[in-house]
């Protein structure tokens, strides 16, 4: 039936494909360097762009879910709805990504499980930014495989949205949007609230966040605030040591806040922030009797940096420097801590009457107690003319391992003090074409690894996994992507991304994380909207991984809106699978939820 589905799905969406052409927003939209900010059009890496639109369609209930429909990402979900998450790029492990909320890191020192810990829900983000591959090397530390920048957005003018949702499991979710001001100084307070029973014992969750923002025009540039609080409470059934750990619970915590100011003096262009990032992990091995085992990790990330780009005439120059200290304190983990200096450098230039763009780089980064490291790398683009263009990026990367790398201990994971950072060179090669509604890419890429850190043990039996320098891991693959709008009412995308993953690791090993990547993955979307009001999105998954065997999902997100209101019906995995993303958690099966909206215009 599932195969069935999706092929219904495919064939319907071919049969438009030679229609009329309607233009996108992605045109227009400029990607947010850390030091040169470039049009989507002429970068020189592999961007994919989630609008505000897509979001809107998508039958996704968290940032999360949003981004398991982007092709080469695998998102690993223990629970749903956004409760916890491990992201990786292409292969890569969860601790190889950089999350950024609007250009603001948000990393977790102790972990990269708590990097998600987002105090924002889909209705406040704008549109979200994925850069892939080496192209990501100019954000620094963790930008190993991958950079995602979630970006939000006040608006001129006064309005109140009120949400409200329900699903299955007792699943109840309300979130309030205020949006003041004018255009000098304007405001976005967001504050939402999700719990659900949980489809299986001890699944049980309440999220709540809080998150509000300011932007404050000067001249030539803005000053903008943010501050925001995540908190996350859930049942973990299974979720970590073992399918035995049934009582398992946890109780997470982040907060951000951040002044950023962006000025432009004639061709000289500042931007600098200071911010300050705190996460908060409380596990408990017994719910029911937390005096057995718990754990309780305090982090604060302090940081700032200034960036700066010159245009002259021999192209644009950018420099930047980061400090950041890195404090934890655990009861496990011990009292830690560490100091950061990054220093960047960029320079783009154009040849050939603009057609030949040329960007290469460097970045440093002085880790206390650690060493340092360089990070060099080269992107080169050619465009054909304004549809076609071909691409390629090389560098090096590298990543320091995190507190539970090295100092964890319990009965079933033991970190090890002496690992030493791991490193790799990446590079990409692509072809992209573009045009009025329509976007087609194709790229292959490799990165070659040495001291890669993974958790092993030796049978799936034994109970205790191991950190572990594990030595050379090589993965390579290809990546394809079609997104076409061929008519007004009419939208769908493929995109296919295969994995080839060799590692030093032996067979009498078992691998936690590096050889437990998605082998085959193929997403396909149909988006149609009718009767003026109606938008309907059907969203097929297919993925294969290499330690667990294939599964297909199916969901689908029918919404009406109308003038200031808005209701919608999300099904998620209509056709019911059995299926588990990490280690053996089993995912929810089929689970409906409905929903509104309405906005309030104050005058």
């Amino acid at each position: 039936m599932i195969k069935k589905a999706g092929s219904i799905f495919f064939l319907g969406a071919l049969f438009f494909a030679q229609a009329q052409e309607k233009s996108t927003d992605i045109e227009s939209i400029e990607i947010q360097g850390k030091l040169i900010s470039v049009p989507y059009k002429i970068a020189n890496q592999n961007i994919t762009v989630i609008t505000r639109e897509d979001l809107e369609n998508s039958p996704a209930k968290s940032i999360d879910e949003v981004l398991q429909q982007v092709s080469g990402m695998d998102i690993r979900r223990r629970g749903a709805n956004g409760v916890q998450s491990d992201i990786s790029f292409r292969g890569s492990s969860f601790e190889q990504v950089l999350l950024l909320l609007n250009g603001i890191r948000m990393n977790d020192s102790q972990t990269g499980h708590n990097s998600m810990n987002l105090p924002i829900d889909l209705d406040d983000v704008e549109r979200i930014e994925v850069i892939k591959g080496p192209g990501a090397r100019r954000f620094g530390q963790n930008a190993y495989a991958g950079v995602i920048n979630v970006i939000t957005k006040t608006h001129i003018g006064k309005r109140v949205k009120i949400s409200a949702e329900a699903g299955d499991y007792e699943t109840f979710g309300f979130g309030l949007n205020a949006q003041m001001g004018n255009e000098k100084f304007s405001n976005a307070l967001q504050a939402n609230s999700n719990s659900s029973q949980g489809y299986m014992y001890n699944t049980d969750y309440e999220i709540r966040n809080v998150f509000y923002q300011s932007k404050l025009n000067i001249k030539d540039g803005d000053i903008r605030l943010q501050a925001g609080f995540s908190e996350k409470k859930f049942g973990a059934n299974g979720f970590y040591s073992s399918k035995a750990a049934t009582e398992q619970y946890e109780e997470t915590q982040a907060s951000i806040v951040s002044i950023a100011h962006q000025q432009t003096f004639n061709k000289l262009k500042i931007h600098s922030n200071v911010y300050w990032r705190r996460g908060q992990d409380m596990y408990v091995f017994n719910r029911q009797k937390p005096e057995i085992y718990r754990n309780m990790h305090i982090g604060n990330n302090v940081g700032g940096e200034v960036n700066s780009s010159y245009q002259w005439g021999l192209g644009t120059t950018g420099v930047g420097v980061e400090l950041r200290k890195e404090f934890l304190s655990s009861n496990n983990l011990g009292e830690r801590n560490r100091f950061v200096s990054q220093f960047f450098f960029e320079h783009h230039f154009s040849l050939l009457d603009k057609k030949l763009n040329i960007s290469p780089g460097i970045s440093w980064a002085s880790y206390s107690k650690v060493g340092n490291f360089f990070y060099p790398g080269l992107d080169v683009g050619y465009n054909f003319n304004p549809s076609h263009k071909v691409y390629g990026n090389i560098s090096r990367v590298s990543r320091v391992p995190s507190f539970t790398d090295l100092y964890y201990v319990s009965k079933t994971e033991v970190g090890n003090p002496a690992l030493e950072p791991e490193n790799a060179v990446s590079a990409e090669v692509g072809y992209q074409y573009q045009k009025k509604g329509m976007l087609a890419k194709i790229s292959g890429f490799v990165r070659d690894s040495k001291n890669s850190i993974d958790w092993t043990k030796k049978t799936l039996e034994d109970p205790t996994w191991y950190a572990f320098n594990v030595g050379d891991t090589e993965t390579k693959g290809i990546e394809m992507e079609w997104d076409h709008k061929p008519l007004n009412w009419l939208r769908y995308s493929v995109s296919y991304t295969y994995l080839d993953n060799k590692s030093s690791i032996t067979n009498s090993n078992v691998s936690r994380y590096i050889m437990d990547n998605l082998k085959h993955q193929f997403i396909s979307k149909l988006d149609i909207t009718f009767l003026k009001s109606f938008t309907n999105e059907l969203v097929y998954r297919y993925n294969y991984r290499a330690n667990l065997g294939d599964y297909q999902i199916l969901d689908e997100k029918l919404s009406f809106t109308k003038k200031d209101y808005s209701v919608y019906v999300l099904i998620n995995n209509i056709t019911n699978t059995s299926y588990t993303e990490n280690f053996g958690v089993p995912m929810p099966q089929r689970w409906f939820h409905i929903g509104f909206s309405y906005n309030i215009n104050i005058k």
